[in-house]
């Protein structure tokens, strides 16, 4: 079989697939409205990052966004602190629910998949019922615009229902998966202040439930600030309340009549307002909390969805997302289109290792998501999705959380559907969406990212700031977009986030990835220029894994990478410096990989742990983490560190030794 080529020519949409697209009736409607006719895809996007007023203005009016007060201002200030829409005031759970009333009420909203059992349905106006109920609830028991209500739940219907109820009453929306420990949750919410937490007693993974009572007691506990507390699971919280918060069951919560939407108001708010606080990985210290505005999401994602995803009434996305990855927000901005919003809880591998098609096919599925590892996965079990399911209403698979091989898109073609437009894209948690990704009518080539999406001024920067082409550099964002995070939590003046992004290139945003941008405007990834963990196609910070090692009794120090293997898999290697007089054994690596999964998920657990004499340290008392990745990813050790910057010259040498070992 013929190895395919990066860049190789493979799919292209039908002319009729073109014409029905919404990038073309925006630009149809650009052509009518505006006077702006432009049907290259490539001078569209110039035009929409070197006149951002035009552009996103045009996207208000398309979308009809609604606002108490018309805004003053499409953009002002300057790259560091751009002001968005100034004088609006909007609210983005009003416009999620707005094809309650404007669409059809009884078509599904959610749908709702688990390992067993058939999927369960949401109509539109079921949903926007029990957000309104919601909504008036948090307002009965006293919860304010501004403050922060945070969420320990699976991706189920409810925390759809509270997420968009906080947001209706301008509360700020902050979340976590079940699956992470106490102590990662806790480094989070911890820096937040909440006032309310979302709370489940267990989940469901690979055919297990996994009781969290304690994690959910140790949490309230580290919570102070914490006023409610409700329970999902049961009729009847464990919680003690002589030691808790108010507590009140889902159940509870949920009881009484309904609102209607004459007697509900949307909480609208300014645009710098926040909507929600998503978490970085915690690479150099505790998480960073990035906080998102209500008018720069609610812009961005329905350009996304919209514009770029190509989603309508009757598309259905499913992606598999936990609660705690920023893809579960954009699975929700779904209904900003008027699509279904697919939810699924368990395990992509159980019971069967095609479960995902199996849910693909049963809630027939227009469009599906997933990482890249695990269709790797898939194509490495030998897996013909095609031979086992009905996949006929399957137009996209989108790929996200790490770079995409050729013999990936091979594979979906082959394996999965012949006709299916593969969207591999790259964004990040700092902007809850994506710089480079799908568009729509145009053909898509081995490997590539179609393009940089609209409103995202994405170049490829060398280290002197010159733009590459056809080379691998630095991702940059040369002009503001309205999905940057408004502010960092606890940032007083704004310096971590300016240090953050803003750095490495003064008033230029470095997002901290390798791409390489060609003459068609295709895109590749390669993955983070920083230490940051691609675990399974979510991101995790090496910091919270040494926290976590730090508990750990005969572990004096540790360092852990994430190299990726030319089929598009990653391999997470840990080492560790052993305390004195201890032996590394069978018993040390269980105490360890329970800890990891306990106080951290499952997907904080290494590949293989390696102890080591020494671990390499910088001068200035950094981890050489990026050096040792190198390493292990083949580079000769002269070309990823100076032995004179480091303060123990001789460590790396043990990493090149267990790169040979590799092979």
């Amino acid at each position: 079989m013929t190895r395919p080529t990066e860049g190789a020519f493979v799919w292209a949409p039908s002319a009729d697939r073109v014409d029905r697209a919404r990038l073309t009736d925006y630009q149809k409607w650009l052509a009518r409205e505006r006077g702006h006719s432009v049907h290259d895809y490539d001078r569209l996007w110039q035009w929409s990052v070197s006149d951002p007023a035009a552009f996103w203005g045009s996207i208000w009016d398309y979308f009809d966004v609604q606002s108490t007060h018309s805004y003053k201002e499409v953009v002002s200030g300057t790259m560091t602190s751009p002001v968005w829409f100034a004088g609006c005031q909007l609210n983005y759970a009003e416009h999620l629910l707005r094809y309650e009333r404007d669409a059809r009420p009884d078509e599904i909203a959610l749908l709702h998949a688990a390992e067993s059992g058939p999927p369960l349905g949401i109509s539109w106006r079921d949903l926007g019922s029990q957000v309104r109920k919601l909504a008036t609830r948090l307002r009965q028991i006293g919860i304010k615009p501004g403050e922060r209500v945070v969420s320990y739940m699976p991706n189920v219907p409810q925390t759809v229902v509270a997420m968009i109820g906080c947001a209706a009453v301008g509360a700020v929306w902050s979340s976590a998966s079940p699956e992470f420990g106490s102590r990662t949750v806790i480094d989070r919410f911890g820096q937040i202040e909440p006032a309310m937490m979302f709370a489940t007693g267990s989940y469901s993974f690979g055919g297990r439930v996994f009781d969290r009572t304690a994690e959910v007691q140790q949490i309230v506990h580290s919570l102070p600030t914490l006023r409610h507390v409700v329970w999902l699971s049961g009729t009847e919280s464990p919680l003690s309340t002589s030691t808790t918060p108010d507590v009140l069951t889902w159940n509870a919560l949920m009881l009484g009549p309904d609102v209607t939407e004459a007697d509900f108001e949307f909480t609208r708010v300014d645009w710098n307002h926040p909507l929600w606080i998503l978490f970085s990985s915690g690479t150099t210290g505790l998480p960073k909390a990035i906080v998102h505005g209500h008018a720069g999401m609610l812009l961005e994602h329905l350009k996304l969805v919209n514009l770029h995803l190509d989603l309508r009434p009757g598309a259905k996305l499913f992606f598999y997302t936990t609660t705690g990855w920023m893809m579960w927000n954009v699975v929700v901005a779904a209904l900003l289109a008027g699509a279904t919003a697919v939810l699924y809880d368990g395990s992509p591998g159980y019971p069967s290792p095609d479960v995902l098609w199996r849910v693909a096919a049963e809630v027939g599925a227009t469009h599906m998501g997933a990482s890249p590892t695990f269709l790797g996965a898939q194509k490495a079990a030998g897996i013909r999705p095609m031979d086992l399911y009905d996949l006929r209403n399957l137009e996209m698979i989108t790929l996200s959380g790490s770079p995409c091989s050729p013999e990936l898109f091979d594979w979906i073609l082959n394996a999965v559907k012949a006709d299916v437009w593969i969207a591999s894209q790259s964004g990040g948690t700092e902007i809850c969406s994506a710089f480079v990704g799908a568009v729509p009518g145009m053909p898509v080539y081995a490997g590539e990212i179609q393009g940089r999406v609209l409103g995202m001024d994405v170049r490829s920067w060398s280290d002197d700031a010159t733009e590459l082409i056809d080379s691998v550099g630095e991702l940059v964002v040369c002009h503001p977009f309205p999905s940057m995070p408004i502010y960092f939590w606890n940032d007083a003046g704004g310096q971590l986030y300016l240090d953050t992004y803003f750095r490495r290139f003064p008033g230029v945003w470095c997002h901290g990835d390798f791409i390489k941008i060609n003459e068609r405007g295709g895109c590749y990834i390669y993955g983070r220029s920083d230490a940051t963990l691609n675990r399974h196609g979510v991101r995790i910070g090496t910091a919270e894994i040494y926290r976590i090692l730090e508990q750990v009794p005969g572990v004096e120090d540790s360092l852990i990478v994430c190299c990726e293997r030319t089929d598009g898999s990653f391999f997470m290697p840990l080492f560790i410096k052993l305390a004195p007089g201890v032996n590394f054994d069978a018993t040390l690596h269980r105490s360890i990989c329970e800890r990891l999964r306990r106080d951290g998920s499952p997907r904080h657990v290494p590949d293989t742990i390696q102890p080591v004499q020494a671990i390499p340290y910088t001068l200035t008392g950094k981890k050489m983490e990026i050096p040792v990745r190198r390493i292990l990813s083949g580079t000769a050790i002269e070309g990823v560190a100076s032995r004179a910057a480091m303060a123990n010259p001789n460590a790396l040498d043990e990493f090149v030794g267990y790169r040979k070992m590799l092979g």
